[in-house]
């Protein structure tokens, strides 16, 4: 249901608006943000500033659709600002093995969720090693050494920029939430529909129509226990996760 506030005569002001972005609830803030986008140079102006404020705290979903109404507009101004303050992107690239993630951040701030799904693939078993990486997935035993700093800069990048949708973070919450029984979990995420496994690539849902935890596709790394290896990593039980 759409907020009296947005839909109200004062809607197109800027002031408005920059009232309902600051002040406002997620879902709000969420519908502010491409009606300031919408806006021309002064609705992005005034996401601009929403960032700069933000900018000295773990990014969010809602810093992540601020950013990608920014990273997607053509306005010079958008572009000069998005480079002079987050040069690598809203997230913070962490990484212990050196691992440069900005191809994934970038993939994502466009929302193009299947070639940043196989770009996740590929990080994950270059954190691996060379025999990974021409081998094209993982063994169970790799996924457990992964780096804990890693894993959450992966599982952060998917979760600002999906809306809080996609990310492991998210499917370890709902295998938890049903006793971490797989034969509840696979349908729940839309990997499979009754008896029949969602076929890779066509059958997936690469939009943010998607259901909850559908993506990233960690069934590609081959097998229930390289997943749930995945799910109950140490990464997912530290403050930072």
């Amino acid at each position: 249901m759409t907020d009296p506030m947005i839909v109200s005569g004062t809607a197109n002001d800027i002031d408005s608006l920059r009232q309902s972005l600051i002040a406002g609830s997620l879902q709000i803030q969420q519908q502010i943000i491409p009606q300031l986008a919408a806006k021309g140079n002064e609705g992005l102006d005034v996401l601009m500033e929403f960032l700069l404020k933000r900018r000295d705290h773990p990014a969010t979903w809602i810093d992540g659709k601020a950013y990608q109404a920014l990273y997607n507009s053509d306005a010079p101004q958008a572009q000069e600002f998005l480079l002079a303050y987050f040069p690598e992107g809203i997230v913070t690239l962490k990484s212990e093995c050196g691992v440069n993630y900005n191809p994934l951040q970038q993939l994502l701030a466009a929302q193009d969720f299947e070639a940043a799904d196989r770009i996740t693939i590929q990080k994950m078993c270059e954190l691996s090693g060379p025999t990974a990486i021409q081998r094209k997935w993982l063994y169970f035993t790799e996924v457990e050494n992964t780096p804990a700093v890693d894993l959450q800069t992966i599982n952060n990048l998917w979760l600002v920029h999906s809306e809080g949708k996609f990310g492991f973070s998210v499917q370890r919450e709902i295998w938890l939430s049903l006793g971490k029984n797989w034969d509840n979990f696979w349908p729940k995420i839309g990997w499979k529909i009754g008896n029949n496994w969602t076929r890779y690539p066509h059958e997936f849902t690469w939009d943010l129509s998607a259901p909850k935890g559908h993506l990233p596709l960690s069934n590609q790394l081959r097998g229930v226990r390289v997943i749930a290896s995945l799910l109950s990593h140490p990464a997912w039980s530290s403050n930072n996760s």
